[in-house]
């Protein structure tokens, strides 16, 4: 007898409430911004010190200009991983999760984009003090590259490869790896989840 194969588990819908589902995604975003929140302020911190250093006066324009730009990506970095923790506060047990979950991501990709900047120049800036314009520009290159391809480049190719094998399934509500989220980064509905109407309601904590 033939067998049908089973779906994967990482495929298979959640058995989860709509309740659930939020909190889960919502631990989920804020577990990722304290690992990003920690190499932010230690960048920051180190930033806020170079002007008191002795060498600093040495430093050209160019450098300086390198300088302003990692030190105001770093701030910026810091105030957008931040932000969804205060509105948490904010908004704590108005039932607005699926709104701060959204707002929560949207600002995680700022927060990657103005923290790539300030790495790309914070790093260019200690090696043209060091080594000659070319291997200051070959540095800032490379290291642009990487923020680009692995934080951006190469999760966007997965998301469009995932979007298309998921048009391509007639049955996609049977197959979603996770039911809560939409291709637009939206809370919606999923098999195997209570619908808004009929989920248990509880505080919003």
């Amino acid at each position: 007898m033939e067998r049908t194969p089973s779906t994967p588990r990482d495929e298979r819908p959640r058995n989860e409430t709509e309740h659930e589902r939020l909190d889960r995604q919502l631990m989920e975003l804020l577990q990722g911004y304290r690992v990003a929140v920690t190499g932010v302020q230690v960048l920051f911190a180190f930033l806020l010190t170079v002007p008191f250093a002795v060498g600093f006066r040495e430093v050209d324009d160019t450098g300086r200009v390198l300088y302003y730009v990692a030190l105001f990506g770093a701030a910026l970095a810091s105030i957008c991983f931040i932000a969804p923790v205060t509105q948490h506060r904010i908004l704590f047990r108005l039932g607005q999760k699926p709104l701060l979950i959204r707002r929560a991501n949207r600002f995680g990709i700022c927060g990657a984009l103005a923290l790539a900047l300030s790495i790309t120049a914070a790093t260019t800036l200690i090696v043209d003090t060091l080594l000659p314009d070319a291997a200051a520009a070959a540095t800032a290159a490379i290291v642009a590259s990487l923020c680009g391809w692995a934080w951006f480049v190469q999760p966007l190719l997965s998301r469009r490869a995932a979007l298309a094998a998921r048009s391509a399934d007639p049955d996609p509500d049977e197959h979603r790896g996770d039911p809560g989220e939409g291709p637009d980064g939206q809370v919606t509905g999923g098999s195997g989840a209570a619908s808004r109407e009929t989920a248990p309601k509880r505080d919003d904590r």
